[in-house]
């Protein structure tokens, strides 16, 4: 039997897919914030909602228990706690069959002698990279459980970060089986992308800084910021020493997360520039010619998404422009790497 055949690349693509979807869902939990409203972790049983009156009651009694309730929510009715437990439960449901998804097709092509030595190898990766953002969800969690009602911006970052590479290195995985043909590349420009990938991963990392500070509800003018100021003062006022503030602090965060959006898109203008005066296949061509378009767009996302002051389903698209962006940025270093 074939291996690495078009069932293991559906797999792994199917994989992409859920990633996707679980990261969409975690978009509208945390813009709904909903992420603390199942305050334990039961991996089983966990599974099953409440199913009647005495049981949502319990959940509700339990969610009273802790910071977001006693400090925040101390008005909220048991119906409105069924809509902001629905985004968590169904985030952590969908979390589960990824696990099923990527676990159990694993050990039957691995049963079937269907993969071959080198995917074995990346495939045990991303059972690792599954189980670590499991992991990393619930680490996250705890940290609203204890003083204050929120989780950690840094775990936030943690989880989000971990879920775009997990996608970004299955979809890596997939690419290396449906082209398995060896490419022309020239270093310049595979080294150029790569910086590209990495820009864009602390743009994404400092996206989540924003989101996990609620720093997209301060400074909604754009491009200047409040007071049309290129720099407002509370940039470096927030937190000490000054350093800190551009990772702790609201407005801090907000000035790096504007200003990275920059440097990505004058990256990839560079990219596409460059790409013109060389001779390049016609998939590294789309690849390009997707992360001009995807980048633009996003940019605009942004900016909308900041004077409007976040609204979920803006906050949302935004979120998921990101991820069609690494997409293609993704694909674009996989064609030009040998």
């Amino acid at each position: 039997m074939k291996k690495d055949n078009k069932r293991v690349i559906t797999w792994l693509l199917i994989g992409c897919t859920l990633i996707f979807i679980m990261v969409i869902v975690g978009g509208i939990t945390r813009l709904t914030h909903s992420g603390l409203s199942i305050s334990n972790y039961k991996l089983i049983s966990g599974t099953i909602p409440p199913l009647n009156q005495l049981e949502w009651q319990e959940a509700f009694d339990l969610y009273k228990k802790y910071p977001e309730y006693q400090k925040l929510n101390y008005n909220m009715t048991l119906e409105e706690f069924k809509g902001i437990y629905f985004w968590e439960w169904i985030h952590r449901v969908i979390g589960r069959f990824i696990g099923i998804v990527f676990i159990i097709p694993f050990l039957y092509f691995l049963i079937k002698k269907q993969l071959s030595r080198s995917t074995i190898k990346k495939s045990i990766i991303l059972l690792f990279l599954g189980g670590f953002q499991g992991f990393l969800g619930w680490y996250m969690v705890k940290s609203g459980l204890v003083d204050r009602p929120d989780v950690s911006h840094y775990r936030l970052a943690m989880h989000l970060s971990t879920a775009f590479l997990t996608f970004a290195f299955t979809l890596w995985v997939a690419l290396d089986l449906i082209y398995s043909e060896t490419k022309k590349v020239e270093n310049s420009m595979r080294n150029l992308i790569r910086v590209g990938f990495v820009i864009l991963m602390l743009q994404i990392i400092w996206g989540a800084f924003v989101a996990g500070l609620d720093a997209g509800w301060i400074h909604n003018t754009w491009p200047l910021m409040s007071d049309g100021k290129l720099v407002h003062e509370t940039v470096t006022l927030e937190q000490s020493p000054v350093w800190r503030n551009f990772i702790e602090g609201k407005s801090g965060v907000q000035f790096v997360h504007r200003y990275l959006a920059y440097i990505v898109v004058v990256i990839i203008a560079v990219i596409w520039h460059k790409a013109r005066k060389q001779t390049i296949t016609v998939l590294q061509q789309n690849g390009i010619n997707w992360l001009l378009g995807l980048v633009f767009i996003q940019f605009i996302l942004g900016v909308f998404t900041l004077i409007l002051q976040v609204p979920v389903w803006l906050g949302v698209l935004h979120q998921v422009m990101a991820f069609f962006l690494l997409a293609a940025m993704t694909f674009t270093l996989h064609r030009f790497t040998k």
